[in-house]
């Protein structure tokens, strides 16, 4: 057995019921999983009672958590001008034009959100390629094609998260770290179950949300009593 599957299992130990408890019981659940010598990311994961194959159940957007995620994300914008400017002063990483756009064609994408001003989408319509199946392609519905440049890079430094379902009614996200305590991730992962039931589809029938688990980058995962 490796190292990592016997501290799995040592971690379902700890685990007091595999049936959803109270959010408070569950973070105190997870908090006593860390054992690694790397501060463990923190995830939620909600099952939705939606069809994803209907465009008008899809629930996606952002969201910039009370207490932010624990790490700096690395961000890029298109624009120029002013907005350009603004971009730089609000700390992104790399802003640019048609010389960004093809650093990207050429398989770059170490970063973790793409922003761009309207005027941009022409530039970066066509990256749709590369940065679609990675979740990082600017859109207006998820707030990252944007007038409001600035604003959104200093959004996404202070750790804004998006999210989509995918094709099994299933929205999941990084909300901080394991090193956070109890109240700070407790607040974070409120605010985003609270975000997500915001958001119900007008279209969905019977019940919304239908399951949610709180877990660690290495640890099993907690019920939460819905």
């Amino acid at each position: 057995m490796t190292r990592h599957s016997k501290r799995f299992a040592a971690d379902l130990k700890k685990r007091r019921s595999a049936e959803p408890v109270p959010l408070a019981e569950a973070v105190e659940q997870l908090k006593q999983f860390n054992t690694t010598k790397f501060d463990q990311s923190v995830e939620v994961a909600m099952r939705l009672g939606v069809d994803s194959k209907q465009a008008d159940q899809i629930v996606r957007g952002s969201i910039v958590l009370p207490h932010g995620i624990g790490k700096t994300l690395r961000v890029v914008v298109f624009a120029k001008g002013d907005l350009a400017e603004q971009a730089t002063e609000a700390g992104a990483d790399e802003v640019g034009q048609e010389e960004l756009a093809n650093k990207i064609k050429g398989g770059w994408t170490e970063f973790d959100a793409c922003i761009a001003a309207p005027d941009m989408m022409k530039i970066v319509g066509p990256l749709g390629r590369v940065l679609g199946p990675r979740g990082l392609m600017p859109s207006p519905r998820a707030g990252t094609v944007t007038p409001e440049i600035g604003k959104t890079v200093s959004e996404y430094k202070a750790g804004k998260v998006e999210f989509r379902n995918d094709a099994g009614g299933n929205v999941h996200a990084v909300v901080g770290k394991l090193s956070f305590n109890a109240q700070q991730l407790t607040e974070n992962i409120q605010a985003f179950i609270k975000q997500i039931e915001s958001l119900k589809p007008n279209a969905v029938k019977g019940t919304y949300v239908k399951g949610i688990a709180v877990s660690a980058t290495m640890s099993p995962g907690v019920a939460i009593a819905v």
